[in-house]
């Protein structure tokens, strides 16, 4: 057996001279560029375990949740700094350098995080009506008090819309739901049915701004408790409600418009065709279907499933592409009219709800736990980048559902001015 090394400089081997990062581990060994912005801190064997017997970047998200794991300094930038070396995809002759100078001891299976979750068979066949209620819980029913740190005063948890680089995250929410509503051309005593409605921020706006009579459907029964009593707060239970139900239990039908906001990544692929001909079904001859989601930025590779999102965050998530997407709406009565893609606000809208959670951090660890926590955080980091460096987008599809080919919409090219009906009431 080869003798055991130090720490630091074995990790310092795997990446690039020169790369700004810092190494330190608690055998007390050091390593790494002595200006780095950032430090990666090992703080027990068992961080080594799961980098070496994890795929991609699992093992270093094991580690992190755990706490074996730390990262001095702005995770952001760390995350960008690893991405760009490679470090969370090593090679297996780098694995081999690190094997041969600890030993075969840091191949010792050990279990996961309790955090991680892995669905199988025992949530039911995957997005049956069960299984996506208890895949929803996992991530929504964490805590209203954590998300209100987390999302801010407006409790809107989808890509916020900054209509200038210098605006504040509450602006930038406020800009997205009023847009969402002007797309949809939304009139005084219409209906609005808004599947996946999250704590009710599109359906209060759109009731109390635009005076339609809006229904929003949550799988989350926090969210859907929160939202109701915040509707009764406003004033506005004669024409708002929030369900907690699977949007497939709606029974309505003839609505004005329906809004899907951060619903189809909890979907999948094989029933994006039945969800948009059960929207379709619900919505009235030239009524207005708007779908805001996160998506992937190609057709030819598959979704991503198994790796720290799926397992930690979001179980059963599915990201498509927007042509997918498009595609199953078109093909289910809708005609597609406008779509634009938000990926530099999602990204701007991570960093945002990160500095949220940085501000809030002792009362969150309080709340959910260190574990929980650093899972957001490091959440929040990794997805902002993958929204910077185009690993994932955000699209706004906007489609009517025509009738002898008549849409009732405007004969050039849409815009959505910013002319509220009513600012109150």
């Amino acid at each position: 057996m080869a003798a055991s090394r130090q720490i630091a400089p074995v990790l310092a081997d795997v990446v690039a001279p020169g790369t700004p990062i810092a190494f330190a581990a608690y055998d007390g060994s050091t390593a790494g560029s002595n200006d780095a912005a950032f430090r990666l801190r090992v703080r027990d064997e068992r961080a080594l375990n799961y980098m070496a017997t994890a795929p991609g970047d699992l093992g270093l998200a094991r580690a992190y949740v755990a706490g074996y794991l730390d990262v001095e300094g702005d995770l952001f930038a760390a995350l960008l700094t690893l991405a760009g070396e490679n470090v969370a995809s090593l090679t297996w002759s780098d694995r081999f350098k690190v094997l041969r100078s600890f030993g075969p001891r840091i191949l010792r299976p050990i279990a996961p995080p309790p955090e991680e979750t892995r669905p199988g068979m025992w949530w039911g066949l995957r997005h049956s009506l069960e299984r996506d209620s208890r895949a929803i819980s996992h991530h929504y029913d964490v805590s209203n008090k954590f998300y209100g740190w987390l999302l801010g005063p407006s409790m809107a948890y989808t890509c916020a819309v900054y209509p200038d680089p210098g605006a504040t995250l509450e602006e930038a929410q406020e800009e997205k739901v009023d847009l969402v509503c002007r797309k949809l051309d939304l009139q005084p005593g219409q209906r609005l049915l808004d599947v996946g409605c999250g704590w009710g921020t599109t359906v209060t706006h759109a009731a109390r701004h635009y005076r339609v009579k809006a229904l929003g459907v949550t799988l989350s029964r926090q969210q859907a408790e929160w939202g109701q009593k915040r509707i009764a707060e406003m004033g506005l239970a004669d024409v708002a409600e929030i369900r907690h139900d699977d949007y497939r239990n709606v029974g309505e039908t003839g609505f004005d418009a329906v809004s899907s906001i951060g619903l189809t990544e909890h979907i999948g692929a094989k029933n994006l065709p039945g969800y948009a001909r059960f929207l379709a079904s619900k919505v009235r001859p030239q009524g207005r279907f708007l779908n805001h989601c996160i998506t992937r930025p190609v057709t030819d590779s598959p979704a991503r499933v198994g790796g720290f999102i799926n397992r930690y965050v979001f179980p059963d998530g599915e990201l498509e592409a927007v042509g997918a997407i498009i595609s199953a709406i078109q093909d289910s009565g809708f005609e597609v009219r406008h779509e634009e893609n938000l990926r530099e606000h999602y990204g701007q809208t991570c960093a945002d709800w990160g500095a949220n959670l940085d501000s809030h951090w002792d009362d969150a660890v309080a709340e959910v736990g260190e574990a929980k926590a650093r899972v957001w955080r490091l959440y929040l980091a990794a997805s902002r980048l993958g929204f910077v460096q185009r690993r994932i987008e955000l699209h706004q599809v906007l489609a009517v559902r025509t009738e002898d080919g008549l849409s009732g919409m405007p004969f050039r090219r849409l815009e959505f001015p910013r002319q509220r009906v009513f600012e109150g009431v």
